[in-house]
């Protein structure tokens, strides 16, 4: 481990967003744990990854990232893991064969169960306790005993992975993820949504020329499998520190707890602790860019995370909100593409938009999520850049969470099915009707 700072290193330059734990020998010891666990995933799908972004920075394929806010253990069962796959592989299916282009799927889950806070501190009716960080590290009650931090929560992190990660790789090739399913894919959706409808037309297309491809002989495997790769927010240094291994293959560092990991716009500083490992990992790694990124800070952040400038390591994921995106983004673009910078550029129109409902509820407009998007699809096609993919919060289930989109949800039924813990995701068919629409943008593109 020579080749990474030590966990002692990086704490002692105060990261944060860390949890406050009561018995560090507690913590010690849930690390050492994890320390003797094998990896989550292999240093060689980590390569293919990034020979994939490498592609879509190139302009020849487009990232699909998307899946819940916040992962809870209750929620890694068969059924809602295969329910997330499913709506991304419907998405995929849109974009490829409406748009021509290959989609890179990178699934946010077996890994994104811990969240920064704006507060350290939660306070309801005079008591005051830990604000809830994601099943990383503490409960959602508002009790004392759940909103403790727990060091055992991470490895219960790792045991909740392997298993989400079972099942995906159990999905995509053993028969879930073959196109010859796209209809079966639909059964269970919701019937009136005109979304389901033109998507039930598109896998008709779809069927028809598989059969043609049957009956003059081709059958490539591809049509039977996908690759599908997972990544999470790099936020718990603890956990992210003790899922770093040296590969036997190259003796280089790996981080084996997912695909590609990102670093979030509270945790990007230059000089942090977050930036200073993942620096040193060879994984494909993101960054999220805020409104108050610079031109110059976007091009140190490529020089301290990718300074070879080898295309697939960095991904620059731009989160804006709707109303600044065509005013801040050119800028970045312009620059980092003019100093021959490597990166793909991939839009977040979720983070930048949120909002508070008259009901209470935390929400998104759907309307709002598109009009990033699509702004972000206009700012790259003036400047003669690639677009490069979408990074969303999204959930397999017909939730109530985001207001707008073809069914109509309005402030007073978010209450309906509101289930996130944290941020509101879009729905099933928000979602769905959101990949035809960017589908649209990328046949203009």
């Amino acid at each position: 481990m020579s080749t990474i700072p030590s966990l002692e290193q990086l704490r002692a330059m105060q990261p944060v967003q860390q949890p406050t734990y009561p018995d560090s020998a507690a913590v010690d010891a849930a690390v050492a744990k994890l320390r003797l666990s094998p990896p989550l995933v292999f240093a060689g799908e980590c390569d293919d990854l990034k020979a994939k972004i490498a592609a879509v920075s190139r302009g020849e394929a487009f990232l699909l990232a998307g899946g819940d806010c916040a992962e809870t253990f209750a929620g890694v069962t068969a059924d809602n893991v295969r329910n997330k796959l499913r709506v991304l592989l419907q998405m995929s299916v849109v974009l490829t064969y409406a748009a021509s282009v290959p989609v890179v799927k990178l699934g946010r889950l077996a890994g994104q169960y811990a969240k920064p806070r704006s507060s350290d501190t939660e306070t309801r009716d005079g008591i005051t306790l830990p604000a809830y960080r994601g099943d990383a590290v503490n409960g959602i009650d508002f009790t004392p005993e759940s909103r403790t931090p727990d060091p055992q929560r991470l490895v219960d992190v790792y045991n909740a992975s392997a298993a989400t990660l079972n099942l995906v790789r159990a999905f995509v090739t053993g028969g879930y993820a073959d196109l010859r399913q796209v209809h079966t894919w639909n059964n269970d959706f919701v019937r009136e949504s005109p979304y389901a409808q033109r998507y039930e037309l598109l896998a008709g297309e779809i069927e028809r020329a598989l059969t043609f491809m049957k009956a003059i002989g081709a059958d490539p495997d591809e049509f039977h499998r996908v690759d599908f790769h997972s990544s999470h927010e790099a936020l718990l240094l603890d956990y992210e520190h003790a899922m770093t291994r040296i590969d036997s293959r190259t003796d280089l560092p790996y981080n084996v707890s997912a695909h590609m990991v990102w670093i979030g716009e509270r945790t990007r500083q230059l000089d942090g602790a977050h930036v200073e490992l993942l620096s040193r990992i060879q994984n494909p790694i993101g960054i999220k860019l805020g409104p108050t990124t610079t031109p110059d800070d976007a091009l140190a952040y490529a020089a301290r995370l990718n300074p070879g400038n080898k295309p697939g390591r960095l991904t620059f994921i731009t989160r804006f909100g709707a109303g600044k995106i065509r005013e801040g983004l050119p800028a970045l673009v312009e620059k980092v593409t003019a100093e021959g910078v490597q990166v793909a550029w991939v839009c977040d129109p979720m983070h930048g938009n949120t909002f508070e409902a008259s009901s209470g509820y935390k929400t998104r407009r759907f309307d709002d999520v598109i009009e990033e998007v699509q702004g972000f699809f206009d700012v790259h096609r003036s400047l003669g850049t690639w677009p490069g993919g979408v990074h969303v919060e999204l959930t397999g289930d017909d939730v109530t969470e985001c207001v707008g989109g073809g069914e109509e949800i309005n402030e007073a039924g978010l209450a309906n099915r509101y289930e996130s813990v944290c941020d509101p995701r879009l729905n099933r068919v928000q979602s769905l009707e959101l990949s035809f629409l960017v589908a649209e943008m990328l046949r203009k593109a």
